[in-house]
């Protein structure tokens, strides 16, 4: 009954043995992965060793090698030995983490999960918490708290009456917001038309005179979203004076702190996020800075009181845990995987020194990265990395600044398809640029290395072309 089993261990271990070989970028057409996977449905199965052979020599070369060390693009972790081993179990587990009936020790090792994150980013002890399927469901479910308790302030029980006749509820966001928050405010039924964009500055801060405006422009229920660590540049709002002036208005605060809500576990770097705990929800990932496998997010809520009215359902076959925690209460799925285990499991390995150095080691590759490439003809650093993210745009003298557009993803694709190091592009204050990111537990040196002559030897390309 195991050699699966067996079989995918074997596999798997092949696969992050040969990282640092492999390339970085997915070798195989859309074409040729639909003439693998398409066709009907079989009529007899097989064996479910050769069902898994099979599949993973169909897959290998679709892959991203954003499990290595030299994947910089977007901000996806890879998976720490012991979380990636916790993972494994829960799948062979297969608990059913919704009620601690189901799973009594996933849901006392999830209780206790929590309670060590609160414990690691300082947050309120007190303060509930739910483990979610990653950033975009810890967004919806602090801000499903934040229209309780905002609309039972203004005498409105949403859960019971719902948003029609409602007071017109506005959400303030940082301009730099990711998208993840429009989804969050769509699936709460909220509408795009609720968002209030407050400008920033050149360091994609909320300025305080746009907060002031917004606030005494809307009367009404407000919810405030400030950044920690926009995807661009890293950005952190200034909390200290933001947080209490959106306070005093009755207004509820969220942060979205998808992979900077860690910054509060570095010496180095905590004072970027000073004043964050002033706030009334947090959003993070675990599968970003934890370096957890997918998918694991986390959200942290002062008000557990409006926390858990926005998220309990009741049924006659549920029994109440009574002293126990029921993850139900806290999350919006009924079927969950216990993704608090993996979580358990990489606090365990690393420990608050051992996490600490891990933050502070990408920060210091993504500014070896964006330094290093920066340094090379046609190259130019647009943002130096205050945490984890920074900015390279390529340009030859005399481009415009579309032709520099153009250049800079040419030069990024180029990278690439080398194999040697993986890259994303974004447009920030209108420009196209290179984003560089770091927050692999397996980066090194020698990957940083690889990353700038890739970007070396695909600048280059422009001499060889000419000489040619």
């Amino acid at each position: 009954m195991t050699q699966a089993l067996d079989q995918a261990a074997t596999l798997a271990k092949t696969w992050l043995e040969g990282l640092d070989e492999r390339k970085v970028n997915s070798t195989a057409s859309l074409e040729t992965l639909r003439s693998r996977f398409s066709g009907p449905l079989p009529a007899n199965g097989e064996e479910p060793e050769t069902v898994v052979q099979t599949l993973a020599r169909d897959m290998q070369d679709g892959l991203l090698g954003s499990a290595g060390g030299r994947f910089f693009a977007w901000v996806i972790g890879g998976g720490l030995e012991a979380a990636l081993a916790a993972d494994w179990l829960v799948s062979t587990w297969d608990q059913n983490a919704a009620l601690y009936a189901c799973g009594p020790a996933a849901a006392v090792v999830e209780e206790q999960a929590g309670i060590w994150l609160k414990e690691l980013f300082d947050l309120p002890r007190d303060a509930s918490f739910a483990f979610t399927t990653g950033c975009q469901l810890a967004h919806m479910t602090s801000l499903a708290a934040a229209r309780h308790a905002v609309l039972k302030a203004d005498g409105w029980d949403v859960e019971e009456n719902g948003l029609i006749g409602a007071p017109d509820l506005k959400v303030l966001v940082n301009d730099q917001k990711h998208g993840s928050i429009r989804q969050a405010v769509n699936f709460l039924g909220l509408g795009q038309s609720s968002l209030v964009q407050l400008k920033t500055d050149s360091m994609g801060r909320v300025l305080t005179s746009e907060l002031e405006q917004a606030l005494s422009e809307h009367k009404g229920p407000k919810i405030l979203v400030l950044n920690a660590a926009d995807l661009n540049i890293g950005a952190f709002d200034d909390y200290r004076t933001l947080i209490p002036m959106a306070k005093n208005t009755g207004a509820w605060v969220h942060i979205d702190g998808a992979f900077g809500l860690f910054a509060r576990t570095s010496a180095k770097y905590s004072h970027l996020a000073d004043g964050l705990q002033l706030a009334d929800s947090w959003a993070t990932d675990g599968h970003k800075w934890l370096n957890v496998p997918f998918d694991c997010g986390v959200a942290i809520i002062r008000d557990q009181a409006a926390h858990k009215a926005a998220m309990t359902i009741a049924a006659d076959y549920i029994a109440p845990a009574g002293a126990a925690r029921d993850q139900i209460d806290w999350n919006p799925e009924w079927s969950r995987r216990a993704r608090g285990v993996p979580v358990y499991a990489a606090l365990k390995q690393l420990g608050r020194s051992g996490i600490e150095d891990m933050i502070d080691r990408c920060c210091a590759h993504c500014q070896a990265i964006v330094r290093g490439i920066g340094a090379l003809d046609n190259a130019h650093v647009v943002f130096d990395p205050q945490l984890n993210q920074g900015l390279v745009r390529f340009a030859r003298p005399g481009d415009t600044g579309e032709e520099g557009d153009l250049y800079t993803k040419e030069i990024m694709s180029r990278i690439n398809a080398t194999g040697e190091a993986f890259f994303s592009d974004t447009v920030w204050q209108g420009r196209r640029a290179m984003r560089v990111s770091v927050v692999n537990w397996r980066t090194n040196e020698s990957d940083i290395t690889r990353a700038i002559e890739a970007a070396q030897w695909a600048l280059q390309m422009d001499k060889v072309e000419c000489v040619s």
